[in-house]
């Protein structure tokens, strides 16, 4: 049996097509149905913080509480305001120094018996110990080598000080420091 597919053909295209109002309708109210949500969650949030401030606002003049407790107390005075005497205290008042000035020197010792030296390294080659004492010279320190023998063998001491003060000793210490140059505090009494 014979077909004719130019009669489906036509007879397709005659009818009209269904188009999917269910589609269409979503897809037009999707984009709205958000917003609405959106909005009503703000507004109900909203609502909620109003209310929640409502409820911690204190209660106002007037309400039955309040009335009931200012029946039952007595009326109460109002505090004393604080009394400034001493503006006319302190013109009258005199102060008596009888300590003389003499009385208060103080005598000091003409040196001190003890003083603080800062040791910025031990070598046991002189060289290294001129290096490092080039360092510290162009800090604007005054270092100095000393030779001590010991069991161990000869040993190169690089000094700074003796420190009159003890910003001076802090400043040494500080710049020294801040060339990754380790130093050691060493307390010795003049003797």
């Amino acid at each position: 049996m014979a077909r004719d597919y130019a009669k489906q053909r036509q007879a397709s295209t005659r009818r009209p097509k269904k188009s999917n109002t269910r589609r269409t309708a979503a897809k037009a109210t999707a984009p709205a149905r958000g917003w609405q949500l959106y909005l009503a969650g703000l507004f109900s949030g909203v609502f909620l913080s109003f209310l929640l401030y409502l409820g911690t606002l204190p209660p106002g003049p007037g309400t039955a509480t309040q009335v009931a407790q200012d029946e039952s107390r007595p009326a109460e005075t109002e505090p004393p305001k604080p009394r400034f005497d001493f503006y006319t205290l302190l013109p009258e008042q005199t102060m008596d120094l009888g300590v003389e000035a003499a009385e208060t020197r103080v005598t000091r010792a003409s040196k001190p018996t003890e003083f603080y030296l800062l040791q910025a390294g031990a070598f046991k080659q002189r060289e290294d110990a001129e290096s490092r004492r080039a360092q510290l010279l162009l800090l604007n320190l005054e270092p100095k080598i000393e030779e001590t023998n010991s069991d161990n063998g000869r040993w190169y001491r690089v000094y700074l000080g003796p420190f009159q003060s003890r910003a001076k000793l802090n400043k040494a210490r500080s710049l020294t420091a801040a060339q990754n140059i380790d130093t050691l505090l060493l307390k010795r009494s003049s003797t």
